[in-house]
């Protein structure tokens, strides 16, 4: 039987017994959370497009490269290996999310609750790495939107403006500004769908291609169990495990959703991870088998020049243009907890905890934690973020060395390291916050069983227990990986990647 040694005694109702009830019932749903009055309207539906359009990028198209590095067998094995991780990873962030009441959980959260004078770090990394995957979205559309008119309109290559990045960028500009005001995740979710319309016929121009057959005349070789040696495969391997980079979104979501139950949660999880990774191998496979180890980075810039692939190259731009304000919605929030950062005393962290503190998870109402970002605020945030991002994309034409070293520490950050530390230090059996959790559950356990307390069996909570625990191990295990992932990543880009050029 657990034991609760930092939670002190309820205050005695006038009607104990239908108090206790009362507040039991209040917390079958959450399984351990409080609504706190909250309550999210966005569907399971709306939560797995927005979900699967944050992972699903330009990244696709890069597959079949990655496939050619390492071989189909081996990158095969590594693309389902990167979805269970990364799945992993936003499963620990579900479980963390129980111990914060409703509509409250964020990275900035869960960090005042374990690594409080570390917070900050953990926000500008997620702020920077979302900042600069922002960016590299509007290159996308100036490097792509003069081929793309030229391709419908040969003749329009002569008036120059509409062959100029810049103004193509300006141009979408226009559009991506309204959709980055909007608060809520969930507002975004018809663009995310015609954001997966893109992908959809991205998918089918591959396997359309691959079926004609009209590319094996540039085909070179092709690798089913070798690969292309280590420095290549590691080359290539980053690139896989970025592509499902999604976690930045993930408490949004959770906040956001309507039914926030383990299982349907858990369930938006493994079909939007599962639907990538399908993807990912459908356009791999077919795209590599297209070319061979001829094949360059986006696949799509190799096929003919036709009307079907001039669509698809403006698919693309569709794609990271309703993709850009899915990282200005975690930079913002990111931003906004650097700004509320406060560095916390030895004496206010240590100690016991007081009652109020573990009756809730999330800071005292009116504090500068609780409190929602105000309109003023937002739209300044807002509009420095368009801003900086607007400047950086018309001064610059490339940002793939930067991206390459934020992609290295901001999403092995965001992927594995913050996840599983979090779950790691929360879930800690001598955690104030564990200990209200488990104590909450073991109520409920009590409550639909119908039996008095005590009548849950020990071999029941030692099974529940050793659970956890087995939990908490793997929390920890991923995170040791996310660093290794790290390392990798960084050495390859410093020096493998640097010497092959």
């Amino acid at each position: 039987m657990a034991t609760y040694s930092a939670i002190g005694p309820e205050p005695t109702e006038a009607d104990p017994m239908s108090s206790s009830t009362g507040s039991l019932r209040g917390r079958r749903r959450g399984r351990g959370k409080k609504d706190a009055g909250f309550q999210g309207q966005a569907t399971w539906i709306s939560s797995v497009i927005n979900l699967a359009n944050t992972i699903l990028g330009a990244g696709l198209l890069a597959m079949p490269s990655a496939l050619s590095k390492m071989g189909i067998f081996l990158g095969i094995f590594v693309i389902a290996w990167a979805g269970i991780t990364a799945g992993f990873g936003l499963y620990l962030q579900t479980r963390c999310a129980r111990y914060v009441d409703r509509g409250h959980v964020s990275f900035a959260t869960l960090s005042q609750l374990t690594y409080p004078n570390l917070s900050i770090i953990f926000d500008a990394a997620i702020a920077i790495k979302c900042f600069g995957v922002a960016v590299s979205y509007l290159i996308i559309i100036g490097d792509l939107m003069p081929g793309v008119v030229v391709g419908f309109a040969p003749g329009a290559g002569d008036i120059n403006f509409l062959v100029d990045r810049q103004f193509w960028i300006t141009a979408f500009m226009l559009i991506v500004i309204p959709l980055s005001f909007l608060r809520r995740l969930d507002s975004l979710k018809y663009t995310s769908v015609i954001a997966l319309f893109s992908i959809a016929y991205l998918v089918i121009l591959v396997v359309a291609h691959f079926i004609k057959g009209d590319t094996m005349a540039d085909r070179g070789a092709v690798r089913v169990f070798q690969w292309a040696g280590p420095v290549s495969a590691l080359a290539a391997f980053p690139v896989i495990v970025f592509a499902y980079t999604c976690h930045q979104n993930m408490f949004s979501i959770l906040n956001e959703i309507s039914d926030n139950s383990h299982f349907r949660t858990t369930t938006v999880i493994f079909a939007s991870i599962g639907g990538a990774c399908l993807l990912y191998i459908l356009t791999g496979i077919t795209g590599y088998l297209s070319y061979g180890d001829n094949i360059r980075g986006n696949i799509v810039s190799m096929y003919p020049t036709a009307a079907a692939s001039t669509i698809g190259r403006l698919a693309i731009v569709i794609l990271v243009m309703f993709s850009y304000p899915l990282q200005i919605h975690p930079c913002r929030a990111s931003i906004d907890a650097c700004l509320k950062w406060r560095p916390r005393r030895k004496n206010q962290s240590e100690g016991s905890p007081s009652r109020n503190s573990l009756m809730t998870n999330t800071p005292k109402p009116g504090s500068a934690q609780s409190r929602e970002m105000s309109d003023l605020k937002f739209a300044v945030v807002t509009t420095v973020l368009i801003i900086i991002s607007f400047i950086t994309a018309m001064t610059v034409s490339s940002l793939e060395k930067v991206l390459a070293y934020v992609g290295s520490t901001g999403s092995t950050t965001i992927s594995f390291i913050l996840p599983g530390l979090f779950y790691y230090k929360i879930s800690d059996p001598e955690s104030p916050h564990h200990q209200r959790l488990v104590k909450n559950e073991d109520d409920e356990d009590e409550f639909q069983s119908g039996e008095v307390e005590g009548a849950v069996t020990s071999e029941a909570y030692g099974n529940r227990d050793w659970r956890r625990g087995l939990l908490r191990n793997l929390a920890l295990t991923l995170s040791i990986y996310g660093l290794v992932v790290m390392v990798v990543c960084l050495v390859t880009n410093t020096f493998l990647v640097a010497a092959a050029h």
